[in-house]
């Protein structure tokens, strides 16, 4: 069986520096320092930090006064940070700045009294945290079907901002949608959504045109690794979601001669390892890898946790 794999894949830099955050955290504090909300959406990751003494909450109330406090990366409301501050708690900031990135830019929209749309997913972290952020009323909109049930006059200025975590293609569907029906429309353009979310998406697309079947590992609360299955689907690929190599089914595999493997940003490469090892239970294996774009970006990590000698976050 050929082996094929994505390039990039896997963690991106902002999900390196959240993970290493956490981790400075824990040598420079010591254990336990409070996550509120999973650091980034994969529960290896999760897990492995938890055995190193990460204790992740639901809420701030949660974590005991004066306790060392994370929160995520994708971001919190603005009275998350005010409670924080109202019970005393040092705070570390692991928000990825393309998520801080779309906050500015909803406050900027909304400053100049547009209405707002965000587009993205109900009940996603970064979603929530972005809408208490910008500080105005923003519409929710998740399809095509939502722009048109908008209850707003079309001749309404209106601007919008994404989920960093979204297809391209979904999202490029729905800003047609937003300057068909309205006259007035402003925002980003789907070049500026995430990097990393960009570069895996046409990695994958490039993957399903020599793959016959496309495993893409993270977890399934992981809106970007869902992403990727659902462009391995609309290319006409089994295409299937794995946590691990556990997750393998090797009635998947009958028939098959070549298998695309990539990662969703917050999967770490380990996994892919694992995964390819139970392939190669099944059968002998030869591994390849695309040619892609190298990924340099660096984001610094927070000043509490620098020291001369550490470098920044990198993907």
């Amino acid at each position: 069986m050929q082996v094929i794999l994505a390039k990039p894949r896997g963690f991106c830099a902002g999900v390196v520096r959240a993970i290493e955050i956490v981790e400075r955290a824990l040598e420079k504090y010591g254990a336990p320092v409070y996550v509120r909300h999973e650091i980034v959406h994969n529960r290896h990751v999760v897990n492995t930090l938890r055995r190193k003494g990460a204790v992740f909450v639901d809420e701030l109330s949660e974590i005991p006064t004066g306790a060392m406090t994370v929160f995520s990366a994708h971001g919190v409301a603005r009275r998350v940070e005010e409670e924080a501050k109202a019970r005393g708690l040092p705070v570390l900031d692991a928000t990825c700045p393309l998520v801080t990135k779309v906050h500015l830019q909803g406050r900027r929209y909304g400053a100049t009294g547009r209405a707002l749309v965000l587009i993205g997913h109900e009940g996603h972290a970064e979603v929530e945290g972005t809408i208490g952020q910008v500080g105005v009323p923003i519409r929710l909109v998740q399809s095509v079907d939502d722009v048109a049930a908008l209850d707003i006059a079309v001749d309404t200025p209106i601007a919008y901002i994404t989920q960093t975590t979204l297809s391209v293609d979904d999202t490029r569907e729905i800003i047609a949608a937003l300057n068909e029906r309205f006259d007035d429309v402003l925002g980003p353009d789907v070049s500026e959504i995430c990097y990393a979310t960009q570069n895996r998406q046409t990695a994958v697309r490039d993957l399903c045109r020599v793959a016959e079947l496309l495993l893409v590992v993270g977890s399934d609360n992981s809106s970007n690794s869902r992403r990727l299955r659902e462009i391995g689907l609309d290319a006409g690929l089994p295409s299937h979601l794995v946590a691990n190599g556990d997750a393998l089914d090797p009635s998947w595999f009958d028939g098959v001669d070549v298998v695309g493997v990539t990662a969703g940003a917050s999967a770490p490469d380990e996994l892919v390892e694992d995964v390819i090892a139970a392939l190669r239970r099944f059968c002998p294996v030869e591994v390849s890898q695309l040619d892609g774009v190298e990924e340099k970006l660096e984001f610094a990590l927070p000043r509490e946790l620098r020291t001369p000698s550490m470098p920044l976050a990198r993907a």
